[in-house]
């Protein structure tokens, strides 16, 4: 399942997690990000107990959105141990993002 997170959720789910975290920073106008949305819900079933796979609507939650200097959406980041790993800007095949999340997962990186 897909954690819907917030401003004020972003560090105790993804900052204070250990593993490897995928955020998902999109906005319901962005026709990319619908593009994305499924793929990200894919990759949370796939993923379940072995990655935190969650999404944070940047309208809504701008002050995180900023934080991390998100200028275009879709943007998904990597977080391993509570710091971010990655970044891909832009749609990106499913599976790119698995490949991605892979590298972190198997302590490549």
């Amino acid at each position: 399942m897909v954690q819907q997170l917030s401003d004020s959720t972003f560090e105790a789910s993804v900052l204070q997690q250990s593993g490897v975290v995928l955020v998902d920073f999109w906005a319901p106008w962005c026709g990319p990000c619908r593009m994305v949305g499924p793929i990200v819900e894919d990759l949370a079933k796939d993923y379940a107990g072995k990655a935190t796979i969650a999404k944070l609507n940047v309208d809504e939650n701008q002050q995180t959105a900023m934080k991390y200097g998100i200028m275009s959406i879709p943007t998904l980041m990597i977080f391993k141990d509570g710091e971010p790993v990655d970044k891909i800007v832009g749609a990106a095949p499913k599976q790119i993002i698995a490949a991605k999340l892979d590298q972190y997962l198997d302590g490549e990186a």
